[in-house]
């Protein structure tokens, strides 16, 4: 078989080329695609951080309520000790009184 003319191995060349050419512009499409994809995705973790984002300040927020409820009762606590010093103390005082009562009674007979 006679070998082929410069020109024909040039043509045939350049075909090849071509579907090289066609083979890689369907790959960077594939990667167009693939890019808009995560894309989307990206958007979608946005939204989900913005979304935690929201949740810890809210959280931030109620553990600001609740220091401040600690406080308040934490002040509570102090008034109820104070008064239950005071009753005790009332308590044992009105005790003595009438044992005091009772023993003078019992003694001056």
């Amino acid at each position: 078989m006679p070998e082929p003319r410069l020109e024909e191995r040039v043509a045939r060349l350049e075909g090849r080329v071509q579907d090289f050419g066609d083979r890689f512009d369907a790959i960077d499409r594939r990667f167009d695609a693939v890019d808009a994809r995560f894309a989307t995705v990206d958007a979608r973790f946005d939204a989900v951080d913005r979304r935690f984002d929201a949740v810890d300040a809210r959280f931030a927020a109620m553990d600001r309520r609740f220091d401040a409820v600690d406080r308040r009762l934490a002040g509570l606590e102090l008034t109820v000790d104070r008064h239950f010093r005071w009753l005790v103390g009332g308590q044992v005082t009105v005790l003595i009184t009438v044992v005091g009562t009772l023993v003078t009674a019992l003694f001056l007979r």
